[in-house]
Order: C-alpha cells, then structure tokens, then sequence
C-alpha cells in the first residue's frame, strides 16, 4: 500500500466514526422523546449556558456554582433516573436498545387500535354517532385545524366523551395523527359520489369524502342503526362485527413486524360496500 492508499483509509474511517457518533446520538434522542428526560436536558443545556457566559463575562462565583452542578449534577442524574438507566441497561443486554423506539411506536399502535376498538363497541350499543379519522401518509393538517385542538393521548374514554351527544365537541370528526388525538368536531369534506345509498347520512358522506382525497382511514358508527362503516380509498364498508374491524385496523394500522401471524391483512371480508 501507498501513502496515499493509507490517507484514504483514514480519511474513510472518520467518515464512519462521524456517522456512527450521529447515529448513536438520533438513536438515544429518539431513545428519550417523550420523557422526563428531554426536560433534564435542556435543563443541562441552561446550565452549560450559563455556564459559558459567567466564564466569559468574568463571573467567577456563579461560574464556580454552574461548575460544582455539573460535577454533582450527574450524581444526582444517576439516583434520580435510576429506573430508565436500569431498563436502558436491560436493553442493551438484550440487544434491543436500538430498536426501541420501533417497538414502543408499534405498542403505541397496537394501544391506538385497542382504544378505538373498545370506544367503537361502547358506542354502538348505545347508538351513539361518531366519527374518527386516522391519518396515515397524506396529511389532514387543513381538517384538524378546522376543528378543536387537543393533541392528546389516545384513551377509549376520551373518545366515547368526544361523541357523547349534547356536548360541544359531539358534532364532527376526531382526527387521529400519529397516535396522538390531534382535534375534535373537525369538518370533512362531503362526497358528492352518485352510488352512496340514501339511507346513509353526513357522517358516512363525510367519511367517503375524507377517504377521496387522502389515504386515511374513517371509522363511522351511526346513531340510527349502530352499525360500524369504515371507508379507504373511495370504499364504504359497511356493518362490520367487532373482530372484523380489530383485523382490518391491526393489519393496516399496526407495523408489519406485530402482524406477521395475522390472518387477513387484505380488505376482504363480508361487510356490505358501499350501500
């Protein structure tokens, strides 16, 4: 080998080391997101600040106290995070500490689907109306600011009191945006399409319009009947049994690796279409 030969292979390995060091500091941001933890670091950020400036401003005592929080600090971060820092651990031991953030968003969308399951049933019993939206690659940013924000953690009982009739935010849809409920009484888009049934109402009109111009997927129950619709792609999918709705959300909702074993991840099953 050349010198030459042996600059590249050193220049090559710095290249890899800066992408490792990136790689490891997205993973251990994506890691913490969502935690108590992003709140520690930024306070560790106010504190290196400060920090910087008493130094350069010449504040020597307050640049001795940032000094000694530091040095304590991370003492203190040991005791305080001691369960996340066992777990962290636990993971790593497992080899799972990188495919974290994966895991936790395919468990927050098997909790997603739970929660719409749960509050689906409740409310077709009673016959109680609703509408909700899931957003997938299309975004519905335009209809959610139509609506009332939330920006909350999805719950069963969070939806069945959003639709709960004489309350303010009964009238529209819920839009579901990564998990989260983004807003409440959102106005859809109504389908003008010629082949809707007329027994169907604003809701299913508002469902099949919604699903014409993105690739969301509409859940409908209807006050009348209390049968569960659901529309995709222009298609109105109608009476569908509680399991029937848990196979179809779990296989186009839930991350492939959770629905490997899944029986049907096809929208094939008996419900009437549209009408």
């Amino acid at each position: 080998m050349s010198f030459a030969d042996f600059d590249f292979l050193e220049y090559l390995a710095n290249i890899v080391d800066i992408l490792l060091v990136w790689f490891v500091i997205y993973k251990l941001i994506a890691i913490i997101r969502g935690t108590k933890a992003v709140q520690l670091l930024k306070g560790i950020f106010v504190i290196l600040i400060v920090k910087f400036i008493s130094d350069y401003l010449g504040l020597n005592t307050l640049s001795w106290m940032m000094e000694q929080v530091l040095t304590w600090g991370f003492l203190a971060i040991i005791i305080i995070f001691q369960p996340e820092l066992r777990r962290a651990l636990e993971q790593l031991g497992r080899g799972r500490l990188f495919s974290r953030s994966g895991l936790q968003e395919e468990e927050d969308e098997e909790k997603m689907v739970e929660a719409i399951i749960k509050a689906t049933d409740y409310m077709a019993k009673r016959r109680i109306g609703a509408l909700i939206s899931i957003e997938r690659e299309t975004g519905m940013s335009d209809y959610i600011e139509t609506g009332i924000q939330l920006q909350s953690r999805i719950s069963s009982e969070l939806l069945i009191n959003l639709f709960i009739p004489n309350t303010p935010l009964h009238d529209g849809a819920v839009v579901i945006q990564k998990n989260i409920v983004a807003a409440a009484a959102c106005y859809l888009p109504l389908s003008e399409s010629p082949f809707i049934s007329k027994e169907l109402g604003t809701r299913h009109r508002a469902a099949l319009g919604i699903s014409e111009v993105t690739d969301s997927i509409t859940i409908v129950v209807s006050e009348e009947t209390g049968n569960v619709s659901v529309t995709r792609n222009g298609e109105l999918y109608r009476d569908l049994s509680g399991e029937t709705l848990r196979e179809l959300l779990t296989a186009e909702l839930v991350s492939p690796s959770r629905i490997k074993q899944a029986a049907s991840t096809r929208w094939n099953w008996r419900g009437k279409k549209n009408g």
